[in-house]
């Protein structure tokens, strides 16, 4: 029980409880089934992306240009729609390449970061102006609606099974997915141990290139069925809808619990630090705050979750530095 209280998931765990009972005082609505489905729908997006930087802050790199490949595969998607016969091999199509673009688009992180050794906020920061201006120059800036989607897609967007939205059993699955491949194979297993210690998980004859190259094609395969999602959710493609939003994503991994020194991490956690951060921007749009206050105070969760969990580390190091010393 002790050691249940320590884990920082079950504080987060606390926090949400915590902030769920001040919003319901604040506003009765925020309890109700349709409100929590639509604050969980309505970040499905994050959801999914943030389950894939949670590999890559595991591995002790970062990854902002997620949004952008997010949206480079919607944009790529809503241009296909006008091909497409409107029946259900569309869905099936188009859920088979958007995923395929974006693991292309991640697998080019991967091979700059693992062969070249690059840095992996130089090589995504380069990967996120080169997108954001190729698809501003290819669309224009235009809004795409719904008017030219297959009819298939549309109403795929609307199943809901046992009244749950389709979107939250795709989220549901990629974090089932992603706990498994962390938990059960090898090259999960080797995730963690890079991320723990780079150089003894090298000397055991862990292929440390093969392990970033895998955990940036996979974020970007998962950028792939964001992409799906938010196009599904919003019946549109906005080719600035999306930006920003990785900041949002870092701050979610690291409030759930993952180190951002790398070497720990937990889907569970990441999904309480997404549904935490929802529960805040849900709980400032029922308070009717502006939405440039609501900025400001996402800016300063980021700060101060990363602030922490640096201090964190810190005081950990000085302790296993005085048991050495010992």
């Amino acid at each position: 029980m002790k050691s249940l209280l320590r884990q920082k998931e079950f504080s987060i765990f606390a926090i949400i409880v915590v902030i769920s009972i001040i919003l319901s005082i604040v506003s009765p609505a925020f309890l109700t089934i349709g409100n929590l489905l639509d604050v969980v729908e309505g970040n499905v997006v994050m959801g999914i992306l943030a389950i894939g930087m949670t590999l890559i802050i595991i591995t002790s790199d970062i990854d902002v240009s997620v949004a952008a490949i997010t949206t480079a595969v919607a944009v790529s998607v809503g241009a296909l729609f006008s091909y497409l016969p409107d029946s259900w091999i569309s869905l099936a199509i188009i859920f088979l390449i958007a995923p395929v673009i974006g693991l292309l688009i991640g697998s080019v992180n991967g091979l700059l970061v693992s062969k070249i050794q690059i840095p992996a906020i130089v090589v995504t920061l380069g990967t996120l102006n080169i997108i954001n201006g190729l698809v501003l120059y290819f669309t224009n800036g235009r809004y795409l609606n719904s008017t030219n989607f297959p009819k298939s897609f549309l109403s795929f967007s609307n199943v809901e099974i046992f009244g749950i939205p389709i979107l939250i059993f795709i989220l549901v699955f990629v974090a089932i997915l992603t706990w498994y491949i962390l938990k059960h194979t090898f090259i999960g297993r080797s995730v963690m141990a890079i991320g723990g210690n780079q150089q003894s998980s090298i000397r055991v004859g862990i292929n440390y290139q093969k392990v970033k190259l895998f955990v940036f094609a996979y974020m970007g395969f998962l950028c792939g069925i964001a992409a799906i999602a938010q196009t599904a959710y919003t019946k549109a493609v906005d080719p600035n809808g999306l930006l920003g939003l990785e900041l949002t994503v870092i701050a979610a991994v690291v409030l759930g619990g993952t180190n951002i020194h790398g070497g720990r991490g937990t889907i569970h956690g990441t999904l309480l630090g997404v549904l935490l951060l929802a529960l805040i921007q849900n709980g400032m749009i029922l308070a009717r705050i502006d939405t440039f206050w609501q900025n400001v105070v996402t800016g300063a969760i980021i700060v101060f979750a990363v602030s922490y969990d640096h201090i964190s580390y810190k005081r950990q190091q000085e302790k296993l530095a005085k048991i050495e010393v010992a």
